[in-house]
């Protein structure tokens, strides 16, 4: 449910919560690290007349307003989540897509480090580390998409 603050923050810089900016902070606030896309579909399950550029101009606005942000966690579009949840920084398994938040102070000594050596000031919340979880590394060497991808592989050149 939106919370009273969101109302708020919207009505004081001058903008109402729409039934159609509820629905979108609503669906980020349940799906988390959602493309626009997912909370497109999200959305629909109530109001099935919204369209995907309403769900952008929305999250544009939210973003502006600082109620939701928004970090690149591969190729595709970016993901979307309230912006007042801590800082974090995604741990993005390139084997089964998961992502894991954790705190931006397990960054610290690196960010110092840049600090330090290049005077640079980051920005820890877009940021995204690509890797492999625990399940996938015990699951052996190549992980649910690797052996997915050998099983095709394989399935291919026995056919041919």
């Amino acid at each position: 449910m939106v919370s009273t603050d969101w109302k708020s923050d919207l009505r004081q810089r001058g903008y109402r919560l729409t039934p159609q900016r509820q629905l979108v902070l609503e669906a980020v606030d349940t799906l988390e690290h959602a493309t626009p896309d997912d909370i497109l579909v999200e959305v629909r399950k109530t109001a099935s007349g919204v369209n995907i550029s309403t769900v952008y101009r929305t999250l544009e606005l939210l973003e502006e307003l600082s109620l939701v942000s928004h970090a690149h966690l591969g190729h595709g579009a970016p993901t979307y989540h309230l912006a007042d949840r801590h800082h974090h920084i995604h741990l993005v398994c390139r084997d089964c897509d998961n992502v894991i938040e954790t705190d931006v102070a397990v960054a610290a000594d690196f960010t110092a480090k840049l600090r330090e050596d290049f005077g640079f000031e980051t920005d820890m919340k877009h940021f995204a580390i690509f890797g492999r979880c625990r399940d996938c590394l015990a699951k052996g060497s190549m992980g649910a998409k690797g052996t997915q991808d050998l099983k095709e592989l394989k399935g291919s050149t026995t056919e041919s």
